[in-house]
């Protein structure tokens, strides 16, 4: 699951950042407005933990651009704004929780959490091709009866792959898909071949129709 934190406290930015990453998000944060809404035109995410105070701009803002965008980014807005009022706004504008400042992150985690359920129970969870089949939330990944056993990193890039049936997508849009800016201080995205090639050795082992694509000198597609 991809994870943005909006959050100008440095502390607690961190602290939200190493606790999400324990619980295996990919995590990435900005504590800006310039820099999230960059962020949120870019990419997708599966939650969004939105601070609405920032130093550059309201993060109310940055909630009702991703709607009009018509991005079903899950928000979280977390303030220490804590009247009945400001909570019914966060809510209007578009918000799928509020959470007040101060707060546990074991409770922060379980509001994220349930979410997601909920996002996913309503949407689409199961993605299938051939006999590959793959379930979102608990990511699970299967060939017909054969589990996979799968690294974190194979899994998002598998899951991205599946969302993105029969298109070519380049090395520099996976990597920047699972590391987030991460990827951009990696010298090259050679390792994309590697988890490419790792992932349709398992596929092969497991019996999956042979899905994966090279497309020389553009990127890889899956389709039967």
């Amino acid at each position: 699951m991809k994870l943005l934190v909006v959050e100008d406290e440095h502390t607690l930015l961190q602290s939200i950042l190493e606790y999400f990453t324990q619980e295996e998000f990919l995590c990435e944060g900005s504590a800006t407005h310039a820099d999230a809404l960059n962020k949120i035109e870019d990419f997708s995410y599966d939650c969004i933990i939105l601070d609405i105070n920032l130093p550059d701009g309201n993060g109310l803002r940055l909630l009702q651009h991703l709607r009009k965008q018509k991005k079903d980014d899950a928000v979280i807005i977390i303030s220490a704004r804590d009247s009945l009022q400001d909570k019914i706004t966060g809510l209007d504008y578009g918000a799928d929780d509020y959470i007040t400042k101060p707060f546990h992150l074991s409770e922060l985690n379980a509001r994220v959490k349930a979410l997601l359920r909920r996002k996913y129970v309503h949407g689409t969870d199961t993605l299938e091709l051939g006999n590959l089949q793959i379930e979102l939330f608990s990511r699970t990944a299967s060939c017909g009866q054969q589990k996979l056993s799968l690294t974190k990193s194979e899994f998002d890039l598998l899951a991205y792959l599946m969302n993105n049936p029969n298109r070519v997508v380049s090395r520099q849009a996976i990597a920047e898909h699972i590391y987030g800016d991460q990827s951009d201080n990696m010298p090259s995205f050679d390792f994309v071949y590697s988890q490419i090639k790792n992932l349709k050795r398992k596929l092969k082992e497991k019996g999956c129709d042979d899905l994966i694509q090279t497309v020389y000198g553009l990127g890889y597609k899956l389709s039967l």
